[in-house]
């Protein structure tokens, strides 16, 4: 059956860049500072006669997203006033981008993107102390890149709501791999706003309405699904005069959004461009070819690596989101001796054994790579059983262990001497006649009775396929 109602989605997110300075003074530019109003200056708070000066690290930031989406770098670009008046601008505008921003077009994560730009970050508002609000300014001129997508139509709610989700954390992805932001959705660093409409025809938009400031991907994911369900919803009791164009928010412990203001247009902001900033030609400021080539493995092309490695899909993901994760498998890959299943066997193991001993245990690290990797061709070459790295591995992660030293004084290489075995395996047999009797009798099973007393007997030293081999030699 055909959806009667499709949702467009296009999405805005906000992230502030890790610079030393603001935007455009000097001021330090720490997100962690825990005092109000420190990090402040006559051009950040606006007094008459500052002047701004742009902060080119923030620039070049923004170049590198641009570059690591695809996107095209503006040869000319320059900053616009926006206007508008609220308590956390102290200028009565805002120092954003408007006909002319550093980045147009690019893709990501199944979305095309319409442009990158640059501006500043508001000040802080803060609204816990009863009946009267403060202002913290210590955010304000803070360097802040918005990145716009193109409006992208889906076929009902749910997968709209995936698909935004999934480019809003492939994008802070980016912005990790590049080190331009901490991108932490938590403290502020980054924010998604939704555009949403639906219409029944898939070549028309309907009435947009913008849901601000999302500050965890579950509420991306909720919000969008909540919106698309109250406009079906009112199109369906015929009250489609109930959609206009207005900026919502979004209500945590309701699971629902509000109405905030009407939406403005772009005209009610009176863009123009800024007379004390600078025009900039970026080709000529910046060595494009030089960033493009120094720009980091992203992602997608670690993923493809990895996936060619033969690693899990759930395991690639776990490289992919924790970055010190993946920069120990990238070491790890370097030890590659050639030996079969080498990435999927140490892959196994870490992602199993390492990570859930880090997650549970602050005092846990992890382990040495070199030693690791040893110890998995070790594994590999049957000299440890699997229950042998298992042990070892709960110790590599609170101390250096040299993991051939570690077996060889503990008793743990598992032998393969067939002669030594045969003598314990026929003891074994003779001891349990009934057992015999069943795998003879067609209980194929019945034979890992034999190797379970058969690596009791030898304290786990024993090879397990090659006692299942010479139990199996004895009883034919």
């Amino acid at each position: 059956m055909a959806n009667k109602y499709y949702p467009t989605i296009g999405l805005e997110i906000h992230a502030e860049l890790k610079t030393e300075t603001k935007m455009f003074c000097s001021c330090k530019n720490n997100p962690d500072e825990e005092k109000p109003n420190v990090n402040i200056c006559p051009v950040c708070m606006a007094h008459p006669g500052a002047l701004p000066v742009p902060n080119k690290k923030a620039i070049e930031n923004v170049i590198k997203v641009g570059l690591a989406i695809n996107g095209n770098i503006a040869d000319f670009s320059e900053f616009d006033r926006k206007n508008y008046f609220y308590p956390d601008i102290p200028k009565g505008y805002q120092i954003s981008q408007y006909k002319f921003p550093i980045v147009s077009g690019g893709h990501l994560a199944d979305m095309d993107v319409t442009r990158v730009h640059l501006e500043e970050d508001t000040a802080n508002n803060k609204h816990d102390r009863g009946d009267f609000s403060l202002i913290d300014f210590n955010r304000a001129g803070v360097p802040l890149m918005e990145l716009v997508t193109e409006p992208h139509t889906f076929s009902d709610a749910e997968e709209a709501a995936q698909k935004a989700t999934k480019f809003a954390k492939e994008l802070q992805l980016i912005l990790w791999y590049l080190g331009v932001s901490e991108a932490n959705m938590e403290k502020g660093e980054m924010r998604v706003e939704a555009n949403i409409s639906i219409s029944e025809d898939k070549s028309k938009l309907g009435t947009k309405v913008e849901v601000k400031n999302l500050n965890s991907f579950r509420s991306v994911e909720r919000a969008i699904k909540y919106e698309v369900d109250r406009m079906t919803k009112l199109l369906e009791e015929g009250k489609s005069s109930e959609i206009v164009q207005e900026t919502r928010g979004w209500d945590e412990g309701k699971q629902q959004t509000y109405s905030q203001r009407k939406k403005e247009g772009s005209a009610d902001y009176r863009y123009f461009p800024d007379p004390d900033l600078p025009k900039l030609k970026l080709h000529e400021a910046f060595d494009l070819e030089k960033i493009k080539n120094e720009l980091p493995e992203l992602p997608e092309a670690r993923r493809t690596k990895l996936r060619e490695k033969g690693i899990k899909e759930e395991d690639v993901e776990v490289y992919i989101n924790y970055r010190e994760f993946g920069f120990w498998i990238e070491d790890y890959i370097k030890f590659d001796g050639g030996e079969k299943d080498y990435f999927t066997v140490g892959s196994n193991f870490f992602t199993t054994d390492v990570v859930g001993s880090v997650r549970k245990d602050k005092n846990a690290k992890l382990p040495d790579v070199k030693d690791f990797s040893n110890l998995i061709k070790m594994f590999l070459s049957s000299k440890l059983s699997s229950r042998s790295v298992k042990d070892i591995i709960a110790l590599m992660v609170h101390k250096k262990i040299d993991p051939q030293e570690y077996a060889e004084k503990n008793n743990l290489i598992q032998s393969s001497d067939v002669g030594a075995l045969k003598e314990i395996a026929q003891k074994i047999i003779d001891a349990n006649a009934k057992v015999v009797a069943d795998y003879k009798g067609g209980k194929e099973q019945a034979i890992m009775s034999l190797v379970g007393q058969m690596m009791k007997e030898t304290k786990g030293s024993a090879n397990p396929a090659v006692a299942k081999q010479v139990l199996i030699d004895l009883l034919k």
